[in-house]
Parts: C-alpha cells; structure tokens; sequence
C-alpha cells in the first residue's frame, strides 16, 4: 500500500463549518443535515483523505452536500488519528510512511461496516458515497459489495488498474463517476484511458461517467488552492457531478 507526496499536499481552506459530530455505531462523524425536508432513507457517505473529516475542507464539503439535499455523513475511519492539518504547511517534517501501516483496511474498515450497520438499522436503505484520495478505495470495495447504489471517486488513490475496473464491471451494480485530472499518481492519464475503455461507452449497464479537469493535480477536489482559476473551477466542477450524479443515481 503506498500513498505519494500529492496525498499530503495542499491548502486549509476557509469558511464556518455548520454540521455537528455524533457518534453513530460508537464511531465519530462529522453530519450535514439538510435544513430542508429530505428523504431520511437516503445518505451519501463521505469517505474522506488521510486528512479525515477532522480536516475543515472536508466539513464544508460535507455541508455543502447537504446543503443540496443529502444528508451526508464522514465516518472518522482513522479513529481520531488521521494526518494532521500541519502536513499541509512546507517544511512540515509529519512522516506518511510511517502513518500508513497504522491505517490500512484492517484498522480503518471495521468503522465504515459499524457506521453502515448502524445507519441501516435506524431505516437508511439506500447509500452514495464519495471518496477523496484515501477513500475512493472504499468507495470501489463498498461497490464490489453492492453495499451502495450510487459512486462517486475524486482522484482515487490505492486502486490496482485495470485489475479494480474489470471488477467493478463485473460485480458492481452501483453508476460510477471519475473526477480525474491532469497530474496525478495515483490515477494518471493512463488510468482514465482505461477506465474509459473498459466502462465506458455503454460497456458498464448501471452507469460510467468520467470528468477531467485540465491543469489540476491529486488532491484538486478537497485540497487545491483556490487562488488558481483551473484549480478552483476543478474543485467547483467536481463538487457540481457528485451532486448532478446523487441527483440521478441515488
């Protein structure tokens, strides 16, 4: 398993967090409820970067979810320990290396499972989620379960290609969108090429769709700086599929 310098990169953006934390199967979560009427069987599951949810891009994004009608819920799958904000900063000395092993499926999955269980059990019956980075390879295993109806995936991280896309066209049944980009490691240029010819073009049933953002790098969609234009209407442009593709799919 191994992340690159692009997952702990970027900037802290600004803005007032309005959704709470709760606990839900014992296990911490940042919730956006809508203000309005919205369907109470219905909930994006927002599967954060190692940044976790405790990361302030990630709670206004989670409110601005529910600001559109979903009620969305970032599970804290690294227990209270995710990458510290501080990585952000250059020069920072935090080791990623040396955090990973700590993180993997065997201590972050058991959290997903419990919030999941103890959301069904409180009458949610149809999920979506998004996965930034670190989460998009949860978004593609909950998929492989068909434990979600709905998937959305921004600059994934952690994904075997083609091996993870040949699978999801044969287990999954749950419409899948790609936020892709220009710069990226973790799901380069060549990744996309391949997603695109093995899921696109009618090839995937429930539905594929992939969009790229010219002149952005891994992270672009939670943690790109706002001061460029490419990056802000890459974040901005991401923001707006996720919501148009929960609109039609979930």
């Amino acid at each position: 398993m191994s992340l690159c310098k692009d997952c702990a990169s970027g900037v802290t953006h600004e803005g007032t967090p309005e959704g709470k934390w709760e606990k839900i199967g014992g296990i911490n979560c940042y919730v956006g409820t809508p203000t309005v009427d919205y369907p109470k069987d219905k909930v994006v599951l927002y599967l954060a970067d190692i940044f976790g949810p405790q990361l302030i891009n990630a709670q206004l994004l989670v409110d601005d979810f529910a600001r559109n009608g979903f009620k969305t819920i970032a599970i804290d799958y690294f227990n209270g320990d995710p990458a510290p904000p501080t990585a952000l900063s250059p020069g920072d000395t935090w080791d990623l290396m040396a955090w990973l092993p700590n993180h993997g499926n065997t201590q972050t999955r058991p959290s997903v499972d419990k919030v999941i269980k103890t959301l069904k059990e409180q009458g949610v019956t149809s999920f979506g989620a998004t996965g930034y980075c670190f989460g998009g390879r949860y978004v593609f295993d909950l998929a492989f379960e068909n434990i979600i109806k709905a998937a959305v995936v921004s600059h994934p991280s952690l994904l075997q290609v083609p091996a993870d896309l040949e699978k999801y066209k044969k287990a999954s049944k749950a419409p899948l969108l790609i936020n892709s980009c220009t710069v990226d490691v973790q799901f380069p240029l060549e990744s996309s090429a391949q997603a695109d010819a093995i899921l696109g073009n009618g090839k995937f049933a429930p539905g594929y769709k992939r969009e790229y953002f010219e002149g952005c790098t891994h992270g672009f969609a939670v943690r790109g700086d706002l001061s460029d234009p490419k990056v802000k209407a890459g974040k901005e442009g991401s923001f707006k599929a996720a919501v148009e593709w929960f609109l039609a799919n979930l």
